[in-house]
């Protein structure tokens, strides 16, 4: 098995992945979640339209907020990502894995193609299907997006790019922590503590920090009207895609040099 390929590899990360109950639970929480919060939250606006300010009705993007759901989905994503690899070093299994399989890049490799596979699948499907059910709640009463527009269309399909990266960014953490309660905290961290502390910040460092935040970089990409949190500093949605795509192959980076470093 020592000269097995990268192929191989991913067909027994595959294997792996999908054998264990916590991650196929952990994605299909994901699709609950952001499917069902995200059709809630529709209705919640629907109801709600005719006591809104025309400020609100004016600033209102149908896009971001038919997705809603997936805000919450990204923890469930965080806990798969972070269960594909620090499951292994939990149960010390990652010593068999890397026995089987010397070249440990290529181990980490494979388990983040299957991760990547996997997610993106999954969440462009979640996407789609959130965008579509709650441009059905909001249709004669809220205004509404079409896929037809490419705008929109864009913004739906980024949404899964980003859960995707999310997803990537917890694998990576994990690398680094290898425990799965470290990954999480701070993974979650990452998303809900930190825009909590650069909110206490001078408004004027606010500005420019916020931006950088992979939370408030995940909302420029799903954005479709370029109003994200009233800044005009935001990222386009493809700066903000480039700047998490670097966060993660930085992270993935240090991950690797760590695995080949430390003992298992």
């Amino acid at each position: 098995m020592s000269s097995a390929t990268l192929v191989s590899s991913v067909r027994a990360e595959w294997i792996k992945f999908r054998s264990v109950r916590a991650t196929v639970l952990g994605m299909m929480t994901f699709v609950v979640l952001s499917i069902g919060l995200s059709a809630l939250v529709a209705w919640v606006f629907r109801n709600n339209w005719p006591h809104r300010s025309t400020i609100e009705k004016l600033s209102f993007d149908p896009v971001a907020n038919s997705l809603v759901g997936t805000f919450f989905g990204q923890f469930a994503i965080g806990v798969v990502a972070s269960l594909a690899i620090t499951a292994e070093y939990t149960t010390t299994s990652i010593r068999s894995t890397f026995a089987a399989v010397p070249q440990r890049t290529r181990v980490v490799l494979a388990k983040a193609l299957v991760l990547l596979g996997t997610i993106f699948v999954v969440s462009e499907i979640v996407s789609f299907a959130a965008f579509t059910l709650g441009q059905g709640i909001f249709h004669g009463v809220v205004p509404t997006a079409s896929l037809s527009d490419s705008t929109v269309f864009r913004a739906v399909f980024m949404a899964g790019v980003y859960m995707t990266l999310l997803g990537l960014f917890g694998f990576a953490l994990g690398l680094l922590l290898r425990t799965t309660a470290g990954t999480i905290s701070v993974y979650v961290s990452a998303l809900l503590v930190l825009p909590i502390i650069v909110n206490f910040l001078p408004s004027s460092w606010q500005v420019h920090m916020q931006k950088w935040l992979p939370s408030d970089l995940g909302a420029s990409m799903v954005s479709s009207t370029g109003q994200v949190r009233n800044l005009t500093s935001a990222f386009t949605w493809d700066q903000a895609a480039l700047v998490f795509g670097l966060y993660v192959l930085v992270l993935l980076g240090a991950g690797i040099a760590t695995v080949n470093r430390r003992d298992a």
